[in-house]
Order: structure tokens, then sequence, then C-alpha cells
């Protein structure tokens, strides 16, 4: 099977196994949106929403996140792991929206990366679930399930992200992306699988015996 044969196949299963593709994160807002995709870094989408209620209970907008403390964001969200880090990030990037962004979440990836705690992969979320613009945000699923469909060279996620995009037609990247994960979770875990296992795996690639090391 070539590369457009699997690119076909990958699209066609994962729409037959995940027809609706919901946010893992639990949010009512854009703001909440960014907040949690922030708190997800080295953490799993469960512990998030654990904490988001909590938090979000006292403060659920930026102007209501600058009248309560770094102190107590980083009491609430310790669980999520890198609170210290983390917990100031939350306070100053509200504080850059309210003062800045007239307490909205911006609508660009040059704004959206210029704030506090906020990456390539956090603007991606929120341009491709937050405002419904194609992107395609790449994590360690992601990552890790492209190298082992053949979809990439897998030097870092930029270069993943850039051939996905080329393989993938521009209006399937913000579905396609959390089909992915879900698949990666549910199916083609990092040790469950390794490149021989899941049924993506072995109609891609039927001969591979040796499993296969991620970069």
């Amino acid at each position: 099977m070539n590369k457009k044969d699997r690119v076909v196949f990958i699209s066609n299963y994962l729409d037959k196994l995940y027809p609706k593709t919901p946010i893992p994160l639990s949010h009512s807002n854009k703001y909440e949106l960014l907040i949690a995709v922030l708190l997800s870094a080295q953490c799993t989408d469960e512990r998030v929403n654990q904490v988001t209620p909590i938090l979000f209970s006292k403060a659920n907008t930026p102007d209501a996140m600058i009248n309560i403390s770094v102190e107590e964001i980083y009491r609430i969200i310790r669980p999520c792991g890198l609170a210290p880090k983390k917990s100031k990030a939350i306070w100053d990037l509200s504080f850059i929206l309210v003062e800045k962004y007239n307490s909205k979440v911006p609508e660009s990836f040059e704004d959206l990366e210029s704030l506090p705690g906020v990456g390539h992969k956090t603007a991606s979320v929120i341009m491709s679930q937050g405002f419904g613009h194609p992107a395609f945000p790449i994590d360690t699923h992601i990552h890790r399930l492209a190298q082992r469909w053949g979809l990439t060279n897998g030097k870092n996620v930029l270069q993943t992200e850039k051939d996905l995009k080329l393989l993938f037609p521009k209006d399937s990247w913000n579905k396609l992306h959390l089909q992915i994960i879900y698949y990666g979770r549910e199916y083609c875990t990092a040790r469950g699988c390794k490149g021989n296992t899941c049924i993506i795996c072995k109609t891609c690639y039927p001969n591979r015996k040796s499993f296969v090391n991620i970069k």
C-alpha cells in the first residue's frame, strides 16, 4: 500500500470509527478552552477536566481571573503539574487579554502565540476548535501515529504538521486531528501497538514484523 492509498484508507476508517469528534477538554467559551489547553501540557485531559470546574467556578473570564491571586490559581491547578509556570502564565495572559484585547481571546496565530504559556500547538487548537479555522494541532499521539503510518519522517512535530497538511484536505484537518488522537488513545497506544497490532497499522503494513521506534 503506497502513501496515497494509506491516506485514503486512514481517512475513511477514522470517519467510520469516529463520525463525531467532541473536544475532549470541557469548556463553555473560548477563554475556558484556552486555559484548559494550556493546563493540558504534560497532563491528561481527564485530570484537566477534574481541575477546571473548580477553577472556572471562581473565574471563567480574564477579568475574573486577574481578581484572584497567582497563589490561589496555583493551589487549584497543582494536580495538573508544572503549576508554578502555568499559574503565572494563566494570570499574565488574562491580564494581557484585559489590557490589550478587550478581554477577548484573539483570533490569530500571531496574537495567540504572543501570550504567556501559549505555543503553536495551543494556538492551533484555539484557532481550529475555538474559531473554526483550518489548523492541524500536533500532540504526542498524532506525532507517534503519523510515524507508524508512514506519513512523515518524524524529525519533529513541526515537520509532522507540515507533512500531514500536504497529505490531507484542508477541510478535514479540524476533525481529523481529533480522530487521530482518539484512535491513538484507544487502539494505537504507545505501548499497546508499536506499529504492528492495531487495524490501521496492520492494514497499512501487513508484512511489518518489528516494532517501530518513535523519534
